[in-house]
């Protein structure tokens, strides 16, 4: 069920309740199961009606669910029991016991003698345990005490003890607000129209002579109701009067005003729930002066502060199973790593950064428009300055005499706002004079001139990218209190916004439900929303601190905030309720009198940050009280500008000494690390002249997939869907240093790594009984590697952090301690009595690392990480699990494929099988999704791809791979997992490495395997995508480059294997770290586990090969089958 649908029942609850249908809603929570009524169940407890206490409770749990559920129903049933033998009803007693309570004898068979031997006293509190049973009240009461927290404990019902904060007779208001819309699209209206059912949509009649209401009595805008609007429900049947909302944007549409709008608009500044035109006059919009902190919450919007994930697993699945409590990181706990406290890069500019923004895909690179004009383009990874361009008119011919004759008058030009477009393809500029400039770019530092508009008179103060009916445009604002829309491509100006009395300040395009719109804020505090029409705008209102402000949207596009500061100085950071129209919450701490106009940014829909006081101030989005300062080591002006990157991992804040400092988090830090490996690598690799950085052809198409993507208002976040089953998000990282600045003089050789000197390697101590290794992964903070041996156990070892590994995470130069929890428990799977070596082992691992989902042939466990204890297991075979992969978008929803040959998406939070897919005809071998193109991939043993739409599960595209003919196939295992741009995947054969586009689910890229050569056991990515590692039957390793799919590296195995070891040993199974890009793992058939790096003094497995008909910028077409490759290891 949708989370609309769930609401629609809570408001059903609601109107029921309200109703006095007192029945019908408690059949309604037990049968929906989403909300559990504390009140009612005590009710029921007290009065001992045990029949419908449990049939109650059997909405929302079973006996043997978990073990919280089964302890719930025991004490239940016992209390039932006792009171029968209270009662000396010794036939009613031996029918519960028999009914009832034998269930548990399984589970507990001494207790459950123990409750029988009960049968034969005469006084049950002969029994020592049952001494102090009072009467049957208070026993009762006290049962009922346990009951309570055991299901607050049990995980099935986290979510569902708190209704929703609704206000009154909310169903009837929603009613009414749709009654008012359809009225207003009616062709002629009537004033008091007369409504007689709701059964069909309401039509006025054809008026014989009357007139459709007039402009003034028009209720949009925005004074109290006239007549010609729809009475309360209450009037016409057995609903309860309910004020009269103004119609919502659709109305607005269909309708526009006639009159210029009132000062203070009946609108709601958002495009949310309309509200009532009185309410709005009656509360206040902005705090008053004597409590600038006060909030003006409600009902309707606290939902995002209200409403928490349940306790347990955070972010990950909710499963109805046994689960041990777990906190759940509320807004009030932090780590330190959340925060940018490291100044990671210092940049000098040269002239006073005014502007900046964050490419939206590639997460180092840095755009700055300065107080001169000078724009420039950073790559903050190798603290590189990629362009710098002064300003200069393009064509001064073609603009206005009134900017000429500006420049004339005063050459000097600042810049105002520089950004990116949604998908990173533009950028554009806006000066204090006149022009907006466009900028296309085309990777590394190319940079071409696009358009320039000549777009207001006077400074253009603000500029937005939007994509209003599926086009690019560009929005812009200026001196001459006008907004502008533009089409992107042409520099076409499609509206022209007018209504401001003012200087516009800043613009904030956005969309709800498939509306976009603009909101606008002009110098005088005014605040106006505009739809891309010339009807007007929709909202005008005052904005704290009545001059500069800004507005932004949280990342999920569900919370909005200004920032602003008054002529005296006075900064104001508020919420607002976009239902309400009204300030929700202010944030606090800023210095009474600001010496500048505060910059703010969001970052990761938690915090706030703002330049003030020479610091940058953070606040916990739920919080108003200042969470924390940073100074950045001193040097920041009293206003700084700031931009977080997309990922929330870089901080880019202005200094005194017109430069930038780039501040990191932990995943901001390791980021940087991977980027300085890179270009420690161009600098010794590269000539005298300067090197061009190139955009890896696989990273290009993520830009386009993230220009589809914004366009649809999703993400497009870059991830791996890990081949051993795990889904994790990777931060995005510069691509590599192209090869175009090497000395062509020297001769590209493949390197080829045949002594342990040549490479760090470790093995990773175990004292378990020699078992292969079937998958292997490690853990998503990189400190860990997990291990699924053949005996179905598995194995962890973490990495300590200590003077020779700072960080505690993975590498070869320290060994690690295979872990295991005080209980000294293993991880082991179910294995359905079959012999566990010769069954298809998988898993998949929770995106913080605290669960892991696992099969080895019998039921699916889900184990906690902590304790290794099992949580719950389902899925009995047969069919038995081979391949396991959360959605990416949807923790609850996991793809499991099957021997039988089918796909099974399951959704564990309601224990249910939504779809199976049929396709392969032998088992399942390998699954990913792709969260941009929102499809899931599939291999089977078969030697079959497949492509499913995640949306209806419909099969798209499916094709045979092309095995080399004379090739038999004896492993049969396919893997599949997806580029990092999650356009392109990688396909692993034993008889090839293959790179797939999937919308065409063609090959752009093969290598085929030689006849005679060693069979490939397994492939995987490299975090960044950039290499792939493969391992071969023979426990060579190989290391490809993945933009051409050629050989850059060659490990032979005396490089990592004793000399003592058996020729037979090679290497099941490869994993790669998930952020140290030249790091990988191999899992052996003798149940081995290595760890292997680079040397030190070389941090990278060789130079990528040159480049095939002297480019590397696209990918060319497969070779024919059955060819062979000059740069295969020859075995």
């Amino acid at each position: 069920m949708s989370s609309l649908s769930r609401e629609l029942v809570f408001l059903i609850l609601q109107f029921l309740d309200e109703e006095k249908f007192k029945e019908t809603v408690h059949k309604l929570e037990q049968e929906s199961g989403f909300y559990f009524n504390m009140k009612y169940f005590e009710d029921e407890v007290i009065s001992g009606n045990w029949d419908e206490v449990e049939r109650y409770l059997g909405g929302f749990t079973k006996v043997d669910d978990n073990r919280y559920s089964m302890k719930i129903f025991f004490e239940i049933r016992k209390q039932k029991y006792l009171e029968a033998l209270d009662k000396h009803d010794r036939s009613k007693a031996v029918e519960i016991l028999v009914k009832d309570l034998k269930v548990f004898a399984s589970f507990n068979e001494e207790l459950f003698k123990e409750i029988t031997q009960l049968l034969t006293l005469e006084n049950f509190r002969e029994n020592e345990q049952l001494s102090k049973y009072g009467d049957t009240k208070s026993a009762r009461a006290i049962m009922l005490v346990e009951l309570k927290k055991l299901i607050e404990a049990n995980p099935l019902f986290r979510d569902k003890l708190q209704f929703p904060n609704l206000k009154n007779s909310r169903l009837r208001t929603l009613i009414n607000q749709s009654l008012n819309w359809q009225h207003q699209l009616c062709k002629n209206p009537r004033p008091n129209p007369d409504i007689k059912t709701l059964f069909v949509d309401h039509s006025c009649g054809q008026p014989n002579g009357a007139r459709a209401p007039s402009p003034a009595n028009n209720p949009l805008l925005g004074s109290l109701p006239k007549p010609g609007g729809f009475p309360p429900l209450g009037a016409h049947g057995p609903f309860q009067p309910a004020p009269t909302a103004v119609p919502p944007l659709a109305g607005w549409m269909s309708n526009p005003p006639a009159v210029t709008h009132p000062s203070v608009s009946g609108g709601a500044i958002g495009f949310g729930t309309p509200t009532n035109p009185a309410a709005l006059l009656k509360h206040p919009r902005t705090p008053t002066t004597g409590n600038p902190g006060m909030d003006y919450p409600s009902g309707d919007s606290d939902h995002v502060s209200k409403r928490t994930r349940p306790v347990g697993m955070s972010e990950e699945v909710n499963l109805p199973v046994n689960m041990l409590p777990v906190t759940y990181p509320q807004s009030h706990n932090y780590q330190q790593d959340d925060f940018h406290k490291t100044v990671a890069r210092t940049l000098s500019q040269g002239s006073t950064p005014m502007s900046m923004d964050f490419h939206p895909v590639q997460q180092t690179l840095l755009l700055v428009g300065t107080n001169v004009g000078d724009i420039a383009l950073w790559d903050v990874g190798t603290k590189e300055r990629l362009v710098l361009r002064n300003f200069k008119v393009w064509e001064l011919g073609k603009c206005s005499m009134a900017l000429q004759a500006s420049l004339v008058k005063d050459p000097t030009v600042s810049v105002n706002r520089i950004i990116w477009s949604p998908d990173g393809t533009l950028f554009g500029v806006a000066y204090s004079r006149h022009i907006v400039q466009i900028y296309s770019y085309h990777g590394g530092d190319d940079i071409r001139q696009l358009l320039e508009i000549d777009a207001h008179v006077g400074g253009v103060n603000d500029i937005a990218f939007a994509h209003p009916n599926k086009q690019l445009c560009i929005i812009t604002c200026g001196d001459d209190k006008t907004i502008k829309v533009w089409e992107a491509t042409s520099g076409a100006k499609q509206f022209t916004f007018e209504g401001h009395e003012a200087p516009v300040y800043s613009v904030c395009p956005h969309y709800k439900e498939n509306i976009q719109f603009i909101f606008s804020t002009a110098l005088d505090g005014k605040i106006k929303a505009w739809l891309y029409d010339n009807l007007g705008s929709r909202v005008d209102y005052d904005a704290p601190g009545h001059w500069c402000t800004t507005m932004a949207y949280s990342a999920d596009g569900s919370r909005l905030f200004s920032c602003g500061t008054s002529k005296d100085g006075e900064s104001h950071l508020v919420e607002w309720n976009e239902s309400e129209g009204a300030v929700k919450r202010t944030y606090q701490g800023f210095r009474k009198r600001s010496m500048g106009v505060v910059q703010f940014d969001t970052t990761r829909n938690r915090f706030l940050a703002a330049g003030d006081e020479f610091l940058i101030k953070i606040w916990d989005m739920d919080n108003t009280g200042l969470l924390t300062t940073i100074d950045a080591d001193g040097g920041l002006p009293a206003s700084p500008r700031i931009r977080f990157n997309k990922e929330g991992t870089l901080l880019a804040v202005s200094t005194l000494e017109n430069g930038i400092k780039i501040l990191a988090n932990a995943d901001g830090l390791r980021l940087l690390r991977t980027l300085e490996n890179r270009s420690f690598d161009a600098s010794r690799n590269a000539s005298e002249t300067v090197t061009k950085p190139l955009i890896n052809p696989l990273t290009a198409a993520a830009a386009a997939a993230a220009a589809g993507a914004t366009s649809s208002g999703t993400a497009a976040p870059a991830a791996i869907n890990a081949m051993n089953g795990d889904s994790r998000s990777l931060v995005d990282v510069k691509p590599r240093i192209a090869d175009e600045s090497l000395d062509k003089s020297k001769v590209w050789k493949l390197m080829e790594i045949s002594e342990s000197a040549q490479c760090r390697s470790i093995k990773l101590a175990d004292h378990m009984r020699p078992s292969k290794i079937s998958r292997l992964i490690y853990t998503n903070s990189g400190v860990a590697i997990l291990a699924l041996t053949a005996s179905a156990v598995h194995l962890l070892w973490k990495w300590p952090r200590n003077d020779r590994n700072s960080t505690g995470k993975a590498t070869a130069s320290v060994s690690p301690q295979l872990w295991q929890p005080p209980s000294g428990i293993f991880m082991t799977n179910d294995t359905a009595d079959s012999n566990p070596e010769e069954a298809v082992h998988c898993f998949a691992l929770s995106k913080n690392d605290s669960y892991v989902m696992s099969a080895s042939g019998g039921k699916i466990s889900l184990f906690n990480m902590m304790t290794f204890k099992t949580m719950t297991t389902f899925m009995p075979p047969p069919p038995a699990a081979t391949f396991l992969a959360f959605h990416p978008q949807d923790n609850n929803i996991i793809a499991i494929g099957m021997d039988d040959s089918t796909i099974q998406i399951y959704n564990v939070r309601i224990d249910e099988v939504k779809s199976k897919l049929r396709g392969h005809s032998k088992r399942i071998t390998g699954l990913a999704f792709s969260n941009v193109l929102n499809v899931l991939v599939s291999s089977g043993a078969d030697a079959q791809l497949c492509v499913w739409n995640t949306d209806g599960w419909e099969k798209q595209k499916s094709r045979f791979l092309q095995i080399p003919s004379g090739r038999p196939s004896n492993i049969l295992d396919t893997r599949v997992q997806f580029h990092q741009d999650q356009m392109h995947f990688l396909v692993v054969h034993e008889t090839q490495l293959a790179i797939y586009e999937t919308t065409k689910l063609e090959p752009v890229k093969q290598w085929p395997v030689r006849e005679n050569s060693a069979p490939i056991t397994h492939a995987t990515f490299s975090c960044d995508s950039q290499l792939i590692y493969a391992s071969f039957m023979d426990a060579t390793v190989g290391i490809f480059n993945a933009s051409s799919l050629r050989l850059q590296c060659r490990i032979l195995p005396p490089s990592y294997l004793p000399q003592n070891i058996s020729s037979s040993v090679h290497p099941v199974v490869v994993a790669a770290h998930p952020s140290e890009a030249s790091q990988f793992a191999l899992g052996l058939s003798d149940g081995g586990v290595y760890v292997l790096e680079p040397l030190e003094s070389e941090r990278k497995w060789g130079n990528p090969p040159p480049a095939e008909n002297g480019s590397t910028s696209s990918l060319s077409a497969p070779p024919p089958n059955g060819a062979s490759s000059s740069d295969q290891p020859e075995r």
